[in-house]
Formats: structure tokens, sequence, C-alpha cells
């Protein structure tokens, strides 16, 4: 098994469902995979695309690196005071809009692949 999916076994209930319902959807597209960082699982493609995160309360939340440089037509994402990420949290899988989130993975996907990625820090001059 691997080490993501030990630490999505290592939770209970509906954070687990959730967790494993998303791990399953990104790791089916054939250039996504999955690790963890920071504690938590990432998927990547040319660079980290999203994460899944286990909330104090029960949800998960799937949050998006270069949440702002999509465009959000579902209204989904939320910023939650961040200034590049962007997230949705979910309690169960049934609450998932499953079109409307394969809608933002691939359009995420599409960004990674096609737009190179500007980190938004401090640059250093030459």
């Amino acid at each position: 098994m691997s080490v993501v999916l030990n630490f999505i076994e290592s939770h209970e209930g509906n954070q687990r469902e959730v967790m494993l319902y998303f791990h399953n959807l990104l790791t089916a597209y054939p250039t996504v995979t999955a690790s963890i960082k920071y504690r938590i699982p990432f998927y990547d493609q040319k660079t980290w695309v999203c994460y899944l995160s286990p909330l104090k309360n029960g949800k998960v939340s799937l949050s998006f690196i270069r949440g702002y440089e999509l465009s959000n037509e579902q209204g989904l994402l939320e910023s939650k005071g961040r200034k590049q990420v962007l997230s949705v949290d979910f309690e169960k899988v049934d609450e998932i809009p499953k079109n409307t989130i394969r809608e933002v993975i691939n359009e995420a996907l599409f960004l990674d692949e096609t737009i190179p990625y500007q980190p938004k820090g401090k640059r250093i001059q030459e």
C-alpha cells in the first residue's frame, strides 16, 4: 500500500471516504502522481496541482495551489484569506458535485501543463 493510501486509511469515517474519493479521482489521470508533503497528500503533474487536508471539523479541504489562476466559473472555490490557494471543503462524498469538481481539476491540470508556474514570492534581482 502506498504512503498516501496509508495516510488516508489512518483517518476514520467520512474523512476517509472523501479523501479516498478524491485520491482515486486524481490518480486516475495518468499524468498525476500522489505523495506526502508537509504531512498531507499532494497531487503533482509538472508542479504541485492540489492537496487534501483533513480538517478538525470533520471535513476535508481540496485545495488548488494555483487557485487564483483558475476561472472558478462554478463559484465553488474559496480563498479563506489566502493569496494564492483556493479550496473547497466537503464533509461527505454525496455532497461532492462530481462533474463540477472534474471541471475544476481538468482546468487545474491544463493550467499546470500549459502555463509555467511563476511563484508570487520576492524575486531576487540580478
